[in-house]
This record gives structure tokens, C-alpha cells and sequence, in this order.
């Protein structure tokens, strides 16, 4: 691109009609002159080649992405990791906020990912480091995705919880396992208190442990539970699989008792739960395999904020994340970046899903969780903490429900724990990894 070429691919935000772009927030380092880098990065996403030779005509006006901002943030001699790849620097960081017109792929999350996060921007010439920090979206665009189904408040109706966090547990062990013990140790942790027992997001319908047997089993013994501790309760089933399975796989899960249905979004893919969301009756539940491979590093990749909003877009109810603590390797700030992007104000028309930050939880993390989240809208979801604990996975739910009355009443749990044996045992066991 020769650089008098270089200024359709800008404009200020108030040339253009809000209602026809995404904006775009990207951290970049660029070799060379930072505003042709930049107009190449916007070509690359868009038009590339604007015109035809001999032909007098520009697609650029309509159809290319545009500089809207460009901030240096620093020069560096070297790219911020070290690539093997012909860019040895000097390189600038820069800032970089672009307007896209959503026009060119419409409202489908593959193409739109394809054209933010693709070959036009991984591959863009000159700019070897570049990080998708976050996505604005005009509610003009929004309106064309359903959103969740039941969102916070249809699972808070689905469970009859109104007043406290949603409590979850993963039943352990997590692979390995039989269906009847398996589905024995969600019922006593039903038994317990939890309110959604549920699969591991890496248990799949295999032969030692099929859907079929383990959800008939554990939705007979989820309504056992509700008649006996008159509280409703959910089994939250994972149908992850290749997609062409995945609508038999649900109805074979809801028809035996699943009243809940998990999938790891980015194994599966978005677009297959936009199907789901169409045809399931039950809320849907988000996983986060694969995002910190995209995430992790803070200069590359793609921020975990944006895949929680475009999980929330395609329809889950509920999104678990990396929580809190140095077990999950995720930044606090960033934590609160994800919990905030279940329940910001994206559109009118999208409903808030539940976040569920977790890792390594039990009884004694509650609190720090509660405090970070500054809501009762969140879930908790324990694995060890909970199917762990010296008095089994009835005793490590009870031990949650213990917390969080210690919490509501003002009490510190070593003094709650006095008169409460399964907190008490939870602290012992567990209290030393804090």
C-alpha cells in the first residue's frame, strides 16, 4: 500500500453512523511508520484490495475497517516475545481502536471472528504482536442474537434461590469413575446442599461412563433429592462432542433428568451453541477449555473478556471462568473483566448470564469470592472442596452452605466452625492451602 493510499482506512467516530460498526480495541507493536502499519492491519481485515485495476471505484468508504484512534504507547528494540520471525525491531506499541463495519459478515459469529481474528490480523504485514483486548457492539447488531434463554434470574426462578450465591459442585473423581458411584456422590452432595451437581467438562459420553446411563441415573436421584430436602435441584450433564451429536446428545440428557446442559464453547464452537440455545428447553452452561491458549499472554492473543461476551451473545445462561487465586493463573483485574461481562449492559435485548469464577475452591475461599464478585450473583463451584472432604461429598456441601451462613450472619468461620463439625473438618482439611 503506497502511503497517499493510506487515509481510507481512517475516520473519526463521528463521521461514521455508530449503528454500522463494531469498534475494536487492539494492542498491536508494529515495525515501521505506525499509521501505515495500522491502515495495512485495517486493509488486511477488510477490503485488502480496494479497487480493481482501471477501474475507478473504492470500496473503503463502505466497506473497509477504520483507524478511529491510534495511540504510541512505547518503543521497544525487540518484539515483546521473542518470534521466530524476521521482526528483530525496532517495533512500537501502540493502542488501536478500529470501527468495522458489521455489514461485511453480517450477524454469525464465525465469519465475525474470522475477519477480527484472523489472517488479516494475526498475519497483518509489519505486526508480529497484536492482542484483541475488547469488542463494543452497537444494540443494532445484538438484536440478531437471542442471548440466554433464562439468564440469572430464570435459573434463580428454576432453583427458588433468591438470596445467596448459586452453589455448584463438580463431582469427583472426575474421570474414571462408574456411573452408580458416580451418581451416588452427586446425590449426597445434593443431600448436602448444593443446589447443581454436575460433570466435569472433560467426562464425555464414552463407553465406561455414557450419557445415556449416567444421566438416567443422576436424574433419578436428583428427584429423590428434591423430595427429601424440598429444594429443587440440577444435574448439570456435559454433552460436549462433535456437533453433529450434539441435539441427540441433549435430548437424551434432558429426557433421562438433566435439567441443565454444559459445553466447552470453543471445542465445539460458538455457532453450535446458537443451535442448542434454538432448540433446548433447559439453560445452557459455558466452559472455558481452550480460552486461556488464547488468552494468557498479555500482549497476544485474544483477551478472555471478549470470549466471555461472545459466550453470553450466543446463548449461555451460565459462564464458568478462571477464577480468582493463584491456582487459575488469571489476573484479578481480568477475573473482574469476565464476572462484569456476564452482566454488563451490552443490549436491552440480552439477558445477564451467571458467572461462575472458580478453581481450587471450598468453604474458606467463599467469602474472598463473594467480596471480589461485590454480589450475590455469581455461582461457586467447588470439585475437591466439596467430593474431598473427610465426611464425604454430603459433608463438603454442607460445609458450603455453613460458609455462607457465617458470611450473612457477621460471623468469622473459625468461631462458626465451633458448632458446626462439617466446617470444622472442611477448615482442617482444606484451610492449609490458603
Amino acid at each position: 500500500m503506497h502511503p497517499h493510499d493510506i487515509s481510507g482506512f481512517f475516520a473519526s467516530l463521528e463521521q461514521l453512523n455508530r449503528d454500522d460498526y463494531l469498534i475494536l480495541d487492539y494492542y498491536l507493536e508494529c515495525q515501521g511508520d505506525p499509521e501505515l502499519a495500522a491502515a495495512h492491519f485495517c486493509s488486511e481485515q477488510s477490503t485488502a484490495q480496494w479497487k480493481r485495476v482501471g477501474v475507478d471505484e473504492d470500496f473503503r468508504p463502505r466497506f473497509g475497517a477504520k483507524v478511529i484512534e491510534l495511540r504510541i504507547l512505547e518503543r521497544l528494540e525487540a518484539p515483546s516475545y521473542p518470534l521466530d520471525t524476521p521482526f528483530a525491531g525496532p517495533l512500537t506499541a501502540c493502542r488501536l481502536k478500529i470501527a468495522h463495519p458489521h455489514a461485511n459478515f453480517g450477524p454469525k459469529l464465525p465469519n465475525l471472528l474470522s475477519a477480527i481474528c484472523g489472517e488479516g490480523v494475526f498475519f497483518a504485514p509489519g505486526i508480529p504482536i497484536v492482542k484483541l483486548l475488547d469488542i463494543e457492539f452497537p444494540a443494532v447488531y445484538l438484536e440478531a442474537f437471542a442471548g440466554p434463554k433464562f439468564g440469572i434470574q430464570g435459573l434463580r426462578e428454576q432453583l427458588k434461590v433468591q438470596d445467596r450465591p448459586i452453589f455448584f459442585g463438580v463431582i469427583k473423581p472426575n474421570i474414571g469413575l462408574a456411573p452408580e458411584p458416580f451418581a451416588q456422590a452427586g446425590y449426597e452432595s445434593w443431600l448436602g446442599g448444593l443446589d447443581i451437581a454436575k460433570d466435569d467438562e472433560m467426562l464425555a459420553d464414552v463407553s465406561w461412563s455414557t450419557l445415556e446411563t449416567r444421566s438416567r441415573l443422576l436424574g433419578a436421584l436428583r428427584q429423590k433429592a428434591e423430595q427429601e430436602t424440598g429444594e429443587p435441584k440440577i444435574y448439570l450433564a456435559n454433552i460436549t462432542d462433535e456437533v453433529d451429536r450434539l441435539l441427540a446428545l441433549h435430548d437424551i440428557a434432558v429426557a433421562n433428568g438433566a435439567n441443565a446442559l454444559m459445553v466447552n464453547a470453543l471445542t465445539t464452537g460458538l455457532s453450535a451453541v446458537r443451535m442448542l440455545r434454538k432448540h433446548t428447553s433447559v439453560p445452557l452452561v459455558g466452559h472455558f477449555p481452550m480460552i486461556a491458549a488464547f488468552s494468557r499472554l498479555p500482549h497476544y492473543g485474544i483477551h478472555s473478556r471478549v470470549f466471555t461476551h461472545l459466550q453470553r451473545i450466543a446463548g449461555f445462561d451460565v459462564i464458568i471462568m478462571p477464577g480468582f487465586g493463584s491456582r487459575m493463573m488469571t489476573p484479578h483485574a481480568e477475573v473482574c473483566d469476565c464476572v462484569q461481562a456476564c452482566t454488563d449492559d451490552l443490549s436491552a435485548s440480552l439477558k445477564p448470564a451467571l458467572p461462575v469464577p472458580g478453581g481450587s475452591d471450598w468453604a474458606g475461599t467463599l467469602a474472598g469470592v463473594y467480596e471480589q464478585v461485590g454480589s450475590i450473583d455469581f455461582g461457586f463451584v467447588p470439585g475437591r472442596g466439596v467430593f474431598s472432604h473427610p465426611q464425604g461429598p454430603r459433608g463438603g456441601a454442607a460445609s458450603i452452605r455453613q460458609a455462607w451462613d457465617a458470611i450473612r450472619q457477621g460471623i468469622a468461620l473459625p468461631d462458626y466452625a465451633r458448632e458446626h463439625p462439617e466446617l470444622a473438618a472442611a477448615i482442617q482439611a482444606f484451610g492449609a492451602r490458603e
